[in-house]
Formats: structure tokens, C-alpha cells, sequence
């Protein structure tokens, strides 16, 4: 089974999901409406309500049900890219107006709400209580994640179970929410959930270092070379490059980092810097090593029925680690 064949697939029938149940919520205000419609369907692979779908067939459930806690899953990560605008200032997403741009502060907001309420109904109303468990901590987990990293932005000296931290609450979390919810919803047993926690958890979390990777090393990404740096964000390559380097280069380093002019026009002299201690070949064998261990853990589901949905979860996590954007 294509990876890729199998998420457009799966995307066409979350988007026919997510269009008949918001139909069916009878939304009185038009502009409420319009927004919904704007921001959900803007693009995106549905990476998330695919996990949940392919966590629960991997546990032997093959019904359509699953695709509305399913959806929720889209809702709620549209409800975050809603305030992460409002937060950031955004002025697009995904090639065109963002949600604040378009329709302002007020209206980015209200609707995240409304989208992070529903979806806590439809997860509750189909999963159970354990569903709704999991994924009001995903929710707590992916806010306290945010604030860490708003405490962290431009210290230069944080280490890497700093970052750890930072990162598995705000992108880890989410992702082992989903695929854990796929197993709730089968009546998946106390191993295979905890199988589907520890992949999940290790695929988000090596996304995000991979991202950081592409951040400094990206051609195709859509945004500029070191942005993060320019923010103020210390990630993993140049965590480690400082861990590594001799006190006096460090303290260079640390120098040019403060001097946020500097920063931005000496980017070449940082990348030589984190290249030279081995910043991005680590970073990249920790994502690595990730993901061997979420595959590994997975090795629990051996069943007759579910070789081609194992394999789906193998070639996502090879996906993540080879992407380039």
C-alpha cells in the first residue's frame, strides 16, 4: 500500500467528513461559517485524523465510524494554527491571507474556540472517556509547551532536554494523541496502546527535529533560511554545537547570537559553526534513532490483518526523516 496514495485517499474522505458533520451542525452565523470554511479547507495532508483512521485499523476496526473522533483531530490543529497567527502576527498561511489577516483578531479567535469545543464533543461522544482523556492532555500538554517555549525565546544556553521538553509537548503530544485514540476507539489492549503512544510520541518529535534541520539546511520549505534563529529559537543542531564546542568558540558564538543585527547577516559563520561540531549530523541521528524505536515498538502488532497498516506507519516514519519541506 503508497503511503502517499493512501493519505490523498484518506484526506478526500476526512474532507467529506468534516463538510457533512459541520452541515450538520446548523451554524446560525454566516461569517462563523465563512471562516470555518476558509481555514479547514486551505490545504494540508490531514496528517493527523490519518493516524487516528490508521491507528484504529491497525487495531482491527474497520468500520467508518472512526473518522469523527477522527476529524477532531483536524479541528483542533486548525484551532491552533488559528491562534498561532494571532500570536505571531501572521500575515499568511499555506500561501494566502491567514485567518487574521483575512477576517481580523476577533473572528481568528472565536472560531478557534469554537473548533477546539467541538471537537472535544465529537472525541467524547465517540471515543469515551479515555478518548477525551487523551486528548484534553494532548491539548494541556501542546499549551504548556508554549509557554515553555516563550520562556526560552532568545536564551541562547538552553539544553537539550530543554528543547525536549518544549518539543514533545508542542508537537509530540498531538501526534501520540491521535494515534492513541485510533487504538481506543478499536478496543485496543493496554500493549498496543502503549506501542501506539510510543511511536506517536517519537514521530512528532522527530518531525519537529527535522524541521529545525530544514530551518537551516531547507531549500524548499517556504520560509527563510534561519528563521528560527532570527526569532530568537535555539533548536537542536546548535544546542549540541555549543554543548560541543571549545569554551572560547562558544563564547564567540554566544556573542554573535545576542546581537540580534549580527545574527541575521553572519548566518553563514553560525552553519559553519554547528557544522563543524557536528551539530546537524547528531540532530539528524536523534530523529533517527526516534523513529527506530517508535518502528520497534510497534513490532507488537503481528496479527495476520495487520502487515499493510504496519507498513503505513513504517513509511510515515521513513517519510519524516527524509522530507524536504
Amino acid at each position: 500500500m503508497d503511503l502517499k496514495e493512501a493519505i490523498a485517499r484518506e484526506s478526500v474522505q476526512i474532507d467529506r467528513e468534516m463538510g457533512q458533520d459541520l452541515a450538520g451542525l446548523a451554524i446560525g452565523d454566516e461569517l462563523l461559517k465563512e471562516i470555518l470554511e476558509y481555514g479547514l479547507f486551505s490545504g494540508g495532508k490531514r496528517i493527523r485524523p490519518f493516524l487516528v483512521v490508521l491507528g484504529a485499523r491497525l487495531c482491527g476496526r474497520s468500520d467508518e465510524a472512526v473518522y469523527r473522533p477522527a476529524i477532531a483531530f483536524e479541528y483542533l490543529h486548525a484551532a491552533t494554527l488559528f491562534h498561532d497567527d494571532v500570536i505571531d502576527h501572521a500575515d499568511t498561511r499555506r500561501g494566502r491571507l491567514s485567518v487574521i489577516k483575512r477576517y481580523g483578531m476577533v473572528g481568528a479567535i472565536l472560531a478557534g474556540d469554537f473548533l477546539h469545543a467541538h471537537a472535544m464533543a465529537l472525541v467524547g461522544r465517540y471515543g469515551g472517556q479515555a478518548a477525551l482523556d487523551t486528548f484534553t492532555a494532548a491539548t494541556r500538554g501542546m499549551v504548556e509547551g508554549e509557554f515553555l517555549q516563550l520562556r526560552a525565546a532568545g536564551k541562547w544556553e538552553v539544553t537539550a532536554d530543554d528543547y525536549f521538553a518544549i518539543v514533545r509537548r508542542k508537537t509530540g503530544v498531538l501526534i501520540e494523541a491521535a494515534c492513541v485514540t485510533g487504538g481506543i476507539v478499536a478496543g485496543a489492549g493496554a500493549a498496543q496502546l502503549a506501542a501506539l503512544q510510543t511511536y506517536g510520541g517519537n514521530l512528532g518529535t522527530a518531525f519537529q527535529i527535522i524541521d529545525d534541520l530544514l530551518d537551516y539546511q531547507g531549500q524548499f520549505t517556504g520560509k527563510p533560511i534561519g528563521n528560527d534563529l532570527a526569532e530568537g529559537k535555539s533548536t537542536l543542531p546548535l544546542i549540541i554545537a555549543l554543548d560541543r564546542a571549545p569554551e572560547r568558540e562558544r563564547q564567540s558564538l554566544l556573542a554573535l547570537l545576542h546581537d540580534v543585527s549580527q545574527r541575521s547577516e553572519r548566518l553563514d559563520e553560525i552553519v559553519a559553526f554547528i557544522d563543524r561540531h557536528a551539530g546537524f549530523v547528531e540532530a539528524r541521528r536523534r530523529a533517527e534513532q526516534l523513529i527506530d524505536s517508535g518502528l520497534t515498538a510497534l513490532q507488537v502488532f503481528s496479527g495476520p490483518g495487520d502487515p499493510d497498516f504496519r507498513e503505513l506507519f513504517e513509511d510515515l516514519g521513513h517519510y519524516v526523516l527524509s522530507r524536504q519541506r
